[in-house]
């Protein structure tokens, strides 16, 4: 038996139905026909991911910016010290 795939639209609609609490898991996974293992699953990334949904995009990209320049501090600093090992070797 082929396992199933679900949509990115599908989970959330579980995992939102979950995280309401109005039925229990095994209510929710019987009425969508996957198992209530999964149902807990997506609802627990559901409730980890939504703090990415209030995150500041403009504020992450700062971070990677810094980052992004240090790691090219660090691939120079690293060739420099390249060229002087096989300058001695």
């Amino acid at each position: 038996m082929p396992r199933r795939r679900f949509s990115a639209t599908f989970k959330s609609k579980v995992a939102l139905e979950a995280i309401k609490g109005q039925k229990t898991i095994s209510e929710i996974a019987s009425e969508y026909e996957v198992h209530p293992n999964q149902v807990s699953q997506w609802k627990r990334q559901l409730r980890e991911g939504l703090e990415d949904v209030f995150t500041d995009p403009r504020r992450s990209g700062r971070s990677e910016e810094k980052e992004k320049d240090r790691l090219y501090q660090e691939i120079g600093r690293l060739k420099v010290e390249l060229d002087w090992l096989k300058k001695k070797f």
